[in-house]
């Protein structure tokens, strides 16, 4: 899957290759309920998936995730839409979360209208989640969440990034599309910690929203670093440092020192990793919601790694020679794919540690997003 990076990076989107092989390794239906066919894992074991793709390519792991994670999120609508969405057992879901569309009540459901903006995987997708405003006889606004086929969605080829380069996040258009009633939930089902919301078929997995969702994400950043790390040392060996009497790099102090400060933030963000998924799993199999104090905690914690694993790569980066630059180079990819990330909106480092820090000190996050 590493040997594809550039060949994914020229198209933009990932190559069939790595899309089948992944299908055929069972991956997309880590997610779907059993009850479909589906390996209804637990986050862990998710995560650990995750990461693994992402160690091969940091698109692909990126790509596989929102279509691991929202495949979750379908199991949240109501039993026809399930029936539906599940109906091969292995199923690809994107979605633009982003409420900047617009449902119509009409008779049976809704007509959805909308562009949404980065929108992952959305070339690869067979249905996509749309969230979308519906206006109430009050004149208030509500936010719903529509499950609408691939077929009646329109996708730009509008992607063209620095990193993250394969992941095909184009902006994707919905016009006068009907979306029948059981395909549409409003934010409050979301709330996933109760169990009364859930089919006893479905074994569990009654996650918070948020704090799964972090979770699935986190795994992509360690899977990143991690081959970062491994492709660095990989180059090491008989490399010199230019213009310099040090034929064997690998011997030079600052080296040494500087590659174990990036082993071990990696290794220390894995640790903390491990904390929150048994957080959350205890949760599940208790049937009891996380408190306010572990989402926060969640939010925090995946904020810090997402900036500790970068600072490893940062770090891996600067001591690492000029051929490094070369896009032939996997190093280089990791290096902007990681960049590029840690600037999502959910995911940015500040947005996280100041919600975790509010609660820390006994005041509101500051955020419905925890």
């Amino acid at each position: 899957m590493r040997n594809n990076g550039l060949a994914n990076e020229s198209q933009r989107w990932l190559l069939d290759e790595n899309i089948e092989l992944m299908e055929k390794a069972g991956v997309f239906r880590t997610a779907v309920p059993a009850r479909f066919g589906g390996l209804d894992l637990p986050v862990n074991e998710q995560a650990e998936i995750l990461a693994e793709i992402a160690r091969g390519c940091g698109s692909t792991g990126w790509v596989s995730m929102v279509w691991v994670s929202t495949a979750w999120i379908a199991t949240l609508y109501p039993d026809r839409a399930q029936e539906e969405v599940f109906a091969n057992g292995s199923v690809r879901i994107s979605g633009g979360f982003t409420p900047s569309g617009t449902l119509v009540p009409v008779e049976g459901g809704y007509i959805l209208n909308g562009t949404w903006r980065f929108n992952t995987g959305v070339r690869g997708s067979q249905w996509n989640v749309h969230a979308a405003l519906v206006e109430g006889p009050d004149g208030q606004h509500e936010e719903l969440f529509a499950m609408v086929p691939i077929e009646d969605v329109t996708i730009a080829d509008d992607w063209d990034v620095f990193g993250a380069a394969a992941t095909g996040s184009c902006t994707s258009t919905v016009k006068d599309v009907f979306v029948p009633a059981h395909r549409v939930v409003d934010a409050g089902v979301f709330d996933a910690s109760t169990r009364d919301r859930w089919n006893a078929d479905l074994n569990g997995r009654n996650y918070n929203l948020t704090s799964y969702i972090l979770a699935t994400c986190a795994p992509v950043y360690l899977g990143i670093a991690k081959a970062a790390l491994e492709l660095f040392i990989q180059r090491l060996p008989g490399k010199a440092i230019t213009y310099t009497s040090w034929t064997e790099q690998s011997e030079h102090p600052y080296t040494q020192v500087q590659v174990a400060h990036a082993a071990n933030k990696i290794a220390a963000c894995e640790a903390l990793s491990q904390e929150w998924l048994k957080v959350i799993q205890g949760r599940e199999d208790l049937g009891e919601k996380l408190t306010v104090e572990e989402k926060a905690a969640i939010r925090g914690q995946v904020g810090y790694v997402v900036q500790s694993t970068k600072e490893a790569v940062e770090t891996l980066y600067n001591i690492s020679s000029a051929s490094t630059i070369l896009r032939s180079n996997h190093f280089q990819r990791a290096y902007r794919d990681i960049a590029a990330l840690s600037l999502h909106g959910l995911l940015t480092p500040v947005s996280s540690l100041e919600a975790h820090g509010r609660v820390l000190l006994g005041l509101e996050p500051g955020t419905d997003y925890i």
